[in-house]
């Protein structure tokens, strides 16, 4: 079992910036991929970025050049930079890890970008 804790989110206006953290804890072991989904009201959740065990990355085209993922894989622990945010931005933001064969899932924090 794999429990996942994010913390980081909140209010920001547009062009700022926002980290959120997300830490796992139980008997994972080197964590296959790791990354963050966001959820918009009224649209499906989207893949916003992940990062593998080795160090692969893969990046929404929308958040290319302003989103920055990193993991600290002896923490089991993965972050996601988040620059210049626009107001489209605007979510609740869910970490995820692939563990197994099993996908496992934070509580999901809101990002709202707002002037």
């Amino acid at each position: 079992q794999v429990q996942l804790v994010e913390s980081g989110g909140g209010l920001v206006q547009p062009g700022g910036s926002l980290r959120l953290s997300c830490a796992a804890s139980g008997n994972a072991f080197r964590i296959n991929v790791m990354g963050w989904y966001r959820q918009v009201p009224g649209k499906e959740r989207e893949l916003v970025t992940n990062m593998s065990s080795g160090g692969s990355t893969d990046y929404a085209d929308s958040v290319k050049g302003r989103f920055t993922i990193a993991r600290d894989n002896a923490k089991n622990t993965v972050y996601l930079q988040m620059n210049s945010l626009k107001p489209e931005d605007t979510g609740v933001y869910y970490c995820y890890a692939y563990y197994r064969g099993t996908f496992y899932w934070g509580q999901g924090t809101q990002v709202t970008v707002s002037s």
